[in-house]
């Protein structure tokens, strides 16, 4: 009984931040490889590409007793352009994703740290099964693409929504409940 308890805990708490420390970019990079890879079968091997020498990783930690734990999601950012950035990579363990609030919390830090190192226009391209959440947070979505060989969609990030946020090292707490 004691077990099954311990099993099914479920932390209430996450800090989304900017990777600052070793340990969160290596369980970043399982994360990914664990689900673009394995999961998913995008990629062969791992998802590493040249806009990883130049992005910004973010990630979402399981917090247990308050301290961070364990790297439950990830996206990274980088700039194109001047003023144009883009986020990709997002992800989230299987074991989280009925969380509810993570990607969402993900992006919301993806878009609003970008913005706040002068990003005019905010840009992804979204798999098609994940529209309907990138448009509940204020996302048009620009046009059908495949990629990868893929249905997704472009969009693009109504950054009216999302104000500058410059701490990105620091990042916030985003607490979580189960979806029903």
């Amino acid at each position: 009984m004691l077990n099954e308890a311990i099993n099914r805990f479920v932390p209430n708490e996450y800090l989304v931040k900017w990777v600052t420390q070793d340990w969160e970019r290596e369980q970043m990079l399982r994360l990914r490889q664990a689900v673009f890879c394995e999961e998913q079968g995008v990629f062969q091997g791992d998802d590493l590409d040249d806009i990883d020498r130049i992005s910004t990783p973010i990630v979402a930690l399981a917090c247990v007793g308050g301290l961070p734990d364990e790297v439950v999601g990830t996206v990274r950012i980088h700039q194109a352009e001047p003023g144009v950035w883009w986020g990709s990579r997002l992800a989230v363990a299987a074991d989280y994703r009925k969380q509810g609030n993570l990607g969402a919390a993900l992006i919301r830090l993806a878009v609003t740290s970008a913005h706040a190192q002068d990003c005019h226009t905010f840009l992804a391209q979204v798999q098609s099964r994940n529209v309907p959440l990138f448009r509940r947070l204020h996302w048009n979505s620009l046009q059908e693409i495949e990629l990868h060989g893929r249905p997704h969609h472009l969009m693009q990030a109504d950054l009216a929504w999302y104000p500058p946020y410059a701490d990105g090292e620091t990042g916030f707490i985003a607490t979580g409940r189960i979806a029903a």
